[in-house]
């Protein structure tokens, strides 16, 4: 049964900074591509971050570029989010996400939220 759980979530000051983490088990997770995907109130998915399945290649949304690192420990079954400078527009249910070699995202989690605000 895939699993995936994520945690670290919670309420930031603007400036401030978050690690979320999401622990996998279920499916092979070093061979998934691992990703992050967030949704603000009243808003579509919007596509954060993602870490291939070797760790060595990282991607981002224009609009977290430099502030927020995606890394995973496959032997710890785990992909984090270090979410540094946080802003307002930060604020949404960020999601874990795995997907298998040459497919789009396959597994979900059920979420965490964070919320900036003074």
């Amino acid at each position: 049964q895939v699993q995936l759980v994520e945690s670290g979530g919670g309420l930031v000051q603007p400036g401030g900074s978050l690690r979320l983490s999401c622990a996998a088990s279920g499916f092979i997770f070093s061979s998934c591509s691992m990703g992050w995907v967030r949704q603000a109130p009243g808003k579509g998915l919007e596509w954060v971050s993602d870490v291939d399945g070797g760790g060595g290649r990282t991607y981002y949304a224009d609009s977290v570029k430099g502030r927020f690192t995606i890394s995973r420990d496959n032997a710890k079954n785990t992909v984090y989010l270090q979410m540094n400078s946080l802003k307002p527009e930060d604020t949404a249910v960020y999601y874990c996400a795995g997907a298998v070699p040459g497919g789009q995202y396959d597994y979900w989690g059920q979420g965490t939220q964070v919320t900036v605000s003074s």
